[in-house]
């Protein structure tokens, strides 16, 4: 790799050389593992659900992807022979009559998701690729990609894969041209563009922020699907026809522009220190397609002109933060090639659409290089991320409500480390009764922990919940509880509050693989009041019994995991020595209540080590109106809980900090039939 640029770069050292350098070495270590005709490309690893067949058009489509914004941000200088290779493989995919022809959109649902891949590709390279193919190979690209017309799109982040495809259509296809078009091929990618656009409007919420669907599904397709699709679908060539016919007005521009501005703000911020990335929701072997938010900022003009909306040397930070992280930990692997995993090989966090070719829609994290060299996003000096500036007035953490996640997002510039007290999104809706998705569900998520997302912790969720626990079914599961109160109050200090149902579900293991939690036959536990009231790594949450509860109470905490066995520090305290040499600490200090200590281990159930620990706290039931108070921490140094308190006066509460700070609050009143 080029020698890091401290000057331009002060944070990673990282600029346009050594981004277009990883581009380039993730491309060249596939060549071997693609056909001869370069039509499929399909490195080692474990065969989706989809079969082999798919897996090679995928690996060809989201590697395109990454050629594409390499070829665009070099006007067509393309010395490692990428155009040539892709046209090859372009010619023979689409090719009915080809031994290795890609399978249908109109019969294959990934093929559909991959054909936005061929769309973005093609358009981002249309000078140099599609300009030259011949008329009979674009004849054939152009009935494969028809294929998505009329077909069905499920009401999720997947109507872009077709948004893209009918705009690609639009200016490439005579077809769909109304002066040229039959009405009845015109009307049909009309209906299929407004049907998608409602769908992506049915997901938006505030503050730029999406829904992936109806159910409360918040993650990282927030930031590698709804904010990055409308900013390069509006740059695409069929995008000046569809403002010419109407489908496309100035008012969209803007609205999708003003959400990218929000959004991208927010999800910099939830950017460690060490540029990990927050470990929460599904396909995360995406990997540094995180990197998407800032990058489209960049291109959708928020960082032009002399005062940006948003400095372009931040939006550089937080993206070279990311692929930093990874290039830093063993990404990509010794072949050059992004496995099934996350800093290593670990199949069992991919979901079973995930094939060998999947983790290369990391090319989302590419888009930063479809700007040119002399752009100011590439041209300014790196600034700090959120985390790393802290509060005002230089205090050393800084505290944020994210409403639509239902989010307590607590930085502490310290360690670099970002959490978020999760009090909103579990993959499902209010009073649904399913198992807890682990990478949904839980009570906290951070850029330096895992949830355990294989073992028997995925059905007995063991880690930063609140549960009861059952002699025969273990845990219970909190999924479909009601967010009662999100509450900013003062900037080190935030409130959220929720009422769960207790549940246990007796499944079969099987479901829930696209990050829902499974279905079964439902028991029904206790109704709880949970109140986290959350400043700079420590968090103070109670748990009111609103009916009776004759099983066994317990909280857990922070779950470390790492290459080594974490340390027991007290009697529910651990330290972790990570593979950089800092540490992590996690523990959780009784406040209020009788409750014991212990930890829980696992072995290699999280994708960052072979070892994983939590501390545990366990009571002995309570009767309707008991309060438990626990003072829960995570930080790169041990809690400090000296003269932390909790008062509790009927339903109000006064919370002392270690620092004499005083936080007054009160619970909602219970509610025995709410759950």
């Amino acid at each position: 790799m080029t020698d890091r640029d401290h000057r331009l770069s002060p944070c990673t050292g990282l600029v346009r050389e050594h981004w277009q350098g990883v581009a380039d070495r993730l491309l060249l270590a596939l060549r071997p593992h693609t056909s001869a005709d370069g039509a499929r490309i399909l490195p080692p690893g474990r065969f989706s659900s989809s079969g082999p067949a798919s897996d090679g058009l995928e690996g060809f489509a989201r590697s395109f992807l990454i050629a594409a914004l390499l070829i665009a941000g070099e006007d067509g200088r393309d010395p490692s022979g990428h155009i040539a290779q892709y046209a090859r493989g372009l010619t023979a995919g689409v090719d009915p009559d080809s031994a290795t022809a890609w399978p249908r959109p109109a019969s294959t649902g990934q093929a559909r998701v991959e054909a936005a891949s061929i769309a973005l590709g093609l358009d981002l390279t249309r000078p140099w690729i599609w300009d030259h193919l011949s008329e009979r190979t674009r004849a054939h690209t152009l009935d494969w990609l028809r294929e998505v017309i009329g077909t069905e799109y499920p009401p999720i982040n997947w109507v872009w894969f077709r948004i893209v495809v009918l705009t690609f259509l639009r200016g490439a296809d005579p077809r769909y041209d109304p002066a040229r078009g039959a009405e009845e091929d015109v009307e049909a990618l009309r209906a299929d563009l407004r049907h998608d656009l409602g769908v992506h409007e049915a997901c938006a919420r505030k503050d730029g922020w999406f829904t992936d669907g109806a159910e409360r599904s918040v993650d990282h397709y927030g930031t590698w699907a709804f904010a990055v699709f409308p900013t390069l679908w509006r740059r695409m060539r069929g995008a000046d026809e569809l403002r010419a016919d109407g489908l496309l007005l100035p008012a969209d521009d803007e609205r999708h522009r003003e959400r990218l501005a929000g959004f991208a703000v927010d999800a910099m911020g939830l950017i460690g220190a060490d540029g990990g990335p927050l470990i929460q929701g599904r396909s995360l072997i995406y990997r540094m397609a995180v990197a998407a938010a800032p990058w489209a900022a960049a291109l959708e003009g928020l960082a032009d002109g002399p005062q940006p909306r948003i400095a372009p040397g931040a939006l550089r930070r937080a993206a070279s933060g990311v692929l930093d992280h990874f290039l830093n930990r063993g990404v990509p692997d010794s072949e050059g090639l992004l496995n099934l995993g996350w800093f290593h090989e670990f199949g069992e966090m991919a979901q079973s659409y995930s094939g060998p070719g999947s983790p290369y829609w990391a090319a989302k994290g590419f888009l930063g290089l479809a700007l040119p060299a002399d752009h100011a996003v590439w041209t300014a000096v790196e600034e700090p991320l959120p985390v790393e500036r802290g509060g005002s007035g230089g205090r050393q953490a800084a505290a944020q409500i994210l409403p639509v996640p239902g989010w307590l997002l607590s930085r502490t510039r310290e360690d670099g480390i970002v959490r978020v007290i999760n009090h909103g999104t579990d993959h499902a809706l209010p009073g649904s009764r399913r198992t807890d998705s682990p990478l949904y569900a839980r009570l906290g998520y951070s850029t330096v922990t895992s949830p355990p997302v294989t073992g028997p912790d995925v059905l007995d969720p063991r880690d930063q919940t609140v549960a009861v626990v059952h002699p025969e079914h273990g845990w219970s599961h909190r999924t479909g509880f009601e967010t009662l109160a999100l509450e900013q109050i003062d900037e080190l200090t935030s409130l959220g509050i929720s009422r769960q149902r207790c549940h246990w579900v007796i499944t079969d293991g099987t479901g829930g693989d696209h990050g829902s939690g499974r279905d079964g036959e439902v028991i029904e536990g206790p109704v709880l009041t949970v109140a986290s009231v959350v400043r700079g790594d420590l968090e103070i949450r109670t748990v009111r019994a609103d009916t009776d509860v004759d099983l066994p109470l317990a909280i857990a905490g922070w779950p470390l995991s790492g290459p080594d066995p974490a340390t027991q520090t007290g009697p529910a305290g651990l330290q972790l020595t990570r593979s950089d040499g800092t540490t992590l600490h996690s523990s959780l200090t009784a406040l209020r209540g009788v409750l014991a200590p212990a930890v829980h281990r696992e072995g290699a159930v999280s994708p960052l080590g072979p070892h994983l620990a939590v501390p545990h706290l366990l009571g002995e039931g309570a009767p309707a109106g008991a309060v438990y108070a626990v003072a829960v921490h995570l930080g790169g140094r041990p809690a400090r809980v000296e003269g932390a308190a909790v008062e509790v006066v009927g339903d109000a509460m006064r919370v002392n900090w270690p620092d004499g700070t005083v936080t007054e609050l009160r619970l909602p009143a219970g509610d025995r039939r709410t759950g």
